[in-house]
């Protein structure tokens, strides 16, 4: 068992898929067959399930995957921190986050503060980030949702309310606030499952034995409000995104009445992880800039 038959695992345990696992390592896909069927031999149990040309990660893959993660993510932590104490480098930091857009802010302070380092962004759903974080292949995750595990640090960046954004003329508009069940019949721009304001939507109306009728959902969030403007359905944005378009913008702007409807947005990092100096400064920035979101 050698590191390189550790990565081809990791790879394809991440694509659940040999071509593309190959295609990411740049090799052909038969060394890559042979590779994790070699390891299977070796551990004496199977890794995956097959069909045809199919396969899957199965619980003794998932458990393996597990220690293989915190072993090759040690040994990159390794590499990092001998090569700072080698010498200062430029270094670099990768983050993972829901949106990107909520990274300007700190990015152009750390650029600035740090002009070489180079910067490696992720944008991922809440289950992508842990898993991105487990391998080591980011410092940070940005999560707008809970994301806890053994071996993860975390600090809470804001708490900010989410608002319903409502297209202009909508019969809402006008009203300080609106009950979920009264939105049983609307139709509801969102983003796709797994990310945060989704995950809000379908929690709320769960509550009120509802299921929300979303007719639009992507990954770039920054996109429903001019959705909403254009009449395609209402949507839940946070009070940030109210502050950025203005009260002149293409939607109306209403308050929930329910409980939790918020947005908690956490810095999050595996607790004995190396930090670089640079990436303790990319910490240092996101706790400065973006806890003002909830002022």
């Amino acid at each position: 068992m050698d590191l390189l038959s550790l990565r081809y695992f990791q790879a394809v345990a991440r694509h659940q898929h040999i071509s593309r696992a190959a295609e990411e390592l740049r090799v052909a896909q038969p060394s890559v067959s042979r590779t994790i069927l070699r390891l299977e031999t070796e551990l004496g149990a199977p890794l995956f399930d097959r069909r045809g040309r199919r396969i899957r990660l199965n619980d003794h893959g998932a458990a393996f995957l597990a220690r293989v993660d915190r072993a090759l993510a040690e040994l990159d932590d390794a590499r990092r921190e001998l090569a700072d104490a080698a010498g200062p480098g430029p270094g670099r930091v990768a983050v993972a986050a829901e949106t990107l857009l909520q990274l300007s802010g700190v990015l152009s302070a750390f650029r600035a503060l740090r002009p070489g380092v180079r910067v490696r962004l992720f944008q991922a759903p809440v289950d992508a980030m842990h898993r991105h974080l487990r391998a080591g292949e980011v410092d940070f995750a940005i999560a707008s949702q809970p994301l806890a595990a053994p071996g993860l640090s975390s600090l809470r960046l804001a708490r900010e309310e989410v608002l319903l954004a409502v297209p202009a003329g909508h019969p809402l508009v006008g009203r300080g606030s609106v009950a979920v069940a009264e939105l049983a019949g609307e139709d509801f721009v969102s983003t796709r499952a797994g990310h945060w304001q989704r995950a809000l939507l379908e929690r709320l109306f769960a509550r009120e034995g509802l299921t929300p009728r979303v007719v639009c959902e992507g990954d770039e969030a920054a996109a429903t409000p001019e959705l909403v403007g254009a009449g395609l359905g209402l949507c839940l944005l946070p009070a940030v995104a109210r502050r950025a378009i203005g009260e002149d913008g293409p939607v109306a702007w209403l308050r929930l009445d329910a409980p939790d409807c918020h947005r908690t947005l956490t810095l999050v990092w595996r607790q004995n992880a190396y930090l670089s100096p640079a990436a303790r400064d990319f910490r240092r920035l996101a706790r400065e800039r973006l806890m003002p979101l909830a002022s």
